[in-house]
């Protein structure tokens, strides 16, 4: 019984705290990033309006997706597996800004 026991704890993994704090530390960058511009690119004109939108949807996008793959261990996984995830999600999303676009005005010239 006793040699059972030391080989469970003998399977245990070390915890991956370097892992974290590399994830932590990068997304800590990212989101400074995010306050500098949110900060210093003006969006007085209509270019920066949309540079800064931009740039936000594009920065959050990678920490999304740095999140899925270190949290949620798809970094690891198939490829093909990955597509089967991040697919529908660009379909989604595909189908949300064409009804915004091209239904959005709708409902203002039917009253």
């Amino acid at each position: 019984m006793a040699e059972h026991i030391e080989n469970i704890d003998a399977e245990k993994q070390k915890p991956q705290t370097k892992e974290l704090w590399k994830v932590f530390w990068i997304l800590l960058l990212i989101t400074a990033v995010e306050f500098v511009i949110a900060f210093q690119i003006s969006s007085d004109s209509d270019f920066g309006k949309w540079l800064k939108i931009s740039l936000f949807i594009i920065l959050t996008f990678v920490k999304s997706f740095y999140i899925v793959g270190t949290f949620m261990h798809l970094k690891h996984e198939v490829k093909a597996l990955i597509w089967t995830v991040v697919l529908p999600i660009i379909f989604i999303l595909w189908f949300i800004l064409a009804l915004v676009y091209y239904e959005g005005g709708y409902i203002g010239s039917v009253r």
